[in-house]
């Protein structure tokens, strides 16, 4: 079938290139008139050194080259990454296109990938920044065209083995209907959307968690313990909506829109959960705490839990302040 342009038979060629510029040169007044700040601007008025902001921006801008991949890259690898999970190749992919950029960047000095067996020195740096992340979380929901994203987590003394409390900036990047980035350097939480000229404008830049009711839980119901389905038996009689995907960093961020939490919790057979302290913990939770929220494993801050290995696992309980401290009462009683 061949497709033409429509034209309004009652208007000339010359008639709809004029109404065409008009349009153009609208949005373009449009756009001028509201007071965008771009993610560049945003780091300038923080109190973050120029190397970070630096660093930060060079994340940010893999979001295009990531998303790019998605149509060449939605086949399955034959690889098992070091979790045990069968390893997409957009994991494999992402994985190794940003360990390139950080190496070549020589602003990062050590990594530690969710897809890697060891942390990877890069001795070149002139930075002293550590990174940790996890490349593409929820990677084998592309072909289904949910959400997925990026999480990264940044040290500034050279070492990805401490407390997530001590993080400097944390960060994720989610590929969906738009791609977003929000991101926290100690100063509050912001979120920035790319626009079509491949710029971060600012949407938010003081975002709250509210004290809202959504909530979701991983784990098969049957493996849950007592004292965990006894907490979603509470929360659901108080009018909790499930809202669960499988994205770790997509269902998180309706969490932090819209208020609730996200858990995966301990199991029977499985009392460590799912997810891994370095790279999807500490991360995501301090961008919690830094919006008003919290992050626990049951009892205590995950932020301040000191780790032991480098693929450590641990529940995990994010989300509003209120809800988080109901379920420590809970999980403790």
């Amino acid at each position: 079938m061949v497709l033409r342009q429509f034209r309004h038979p009652e208007r000339s060629r010359k008639e709809t290139e004029l109404l065409s510029r008009t349009h153009d040169r609208t949005l373009i007044e449009q756009r001028e008139l509201m007071v965008m700040i771009t993610l560049h601007e945003y780091l300038e008025t923080c109190a973050c050194a120029d190397d970070l902001a630096s660093l930060i921006e060079l994340i940010a801008e893999q979001a295009v080259p990531i998303r790019d991949a998605f149509i060449t890259h939605q086949s399955y690898a034959t690889s098992i990454n070091v979790s045990g999970e069968q390893q997409a190749a957009m994991d494999t992919w992402s994985d190794a296109h940003l360990t390139e950029v950080y190496r070549y960047s020589e602003l990062v000095k050590v990594l530690a990938s969710e897809e890697q067996n060891e942390i990877i020195n890069f001795p070149d740096a002139t930075s002293n920044y550590a990174i940790v992340m996890d490349p593409l979380d929820g990677s084998s929901l592309i072909q289904t065209n949910l959400a997925v994203g990026t999480i990264v987590g940044i040290f500034d003394n050279g070492k990805v083995m401490q407390k997530g409390s001590n993080q400097k900036a944390a960060l994720y990047m989610i590929y969906g209907p738009m791609t977003t980035l929000t991101l926290t350097v100690g100063e509050g939480v912001a979120i920035f959307a790319m626009d079509e000229q491949k710029e971060y404008i600012l949407l938010d830049g003081e975002v709250k968690m509210p004290e809202g009711n959504l909530y979701a839980s991983g784990g098969l119901k049957k493996d849950w313990m007592d004292k965990h389905a006894r907490f979603i038996d509470t929360v659901e009689h108080k009018g909790f909506k499930l809202r669960y995907s499988g994205s770790f960093v997509a269902d998180f961020h309706q969490v932090l829109k819209y208020g609730g939490f996200y858990c995966y919790p301990a199991l029977e057979g499985n009392p460590e959960g799912k997810l891994r302290l370095l790279f999807e913990a500490y991360p995501i939770g301090f961008i919690a705490a830094q919006a008003g929220g919290a992050i626990s494993d049951g009892g205590r801050s995950l932020l301040e839990v000191e780790p032991t290995s480098l693929h450590q696992r641990t529940p995990i309980y994010v989300g509003s302040r209120g809800v988080i401290e109901l379920m420590e009462g809970i999980l403790s009683g």
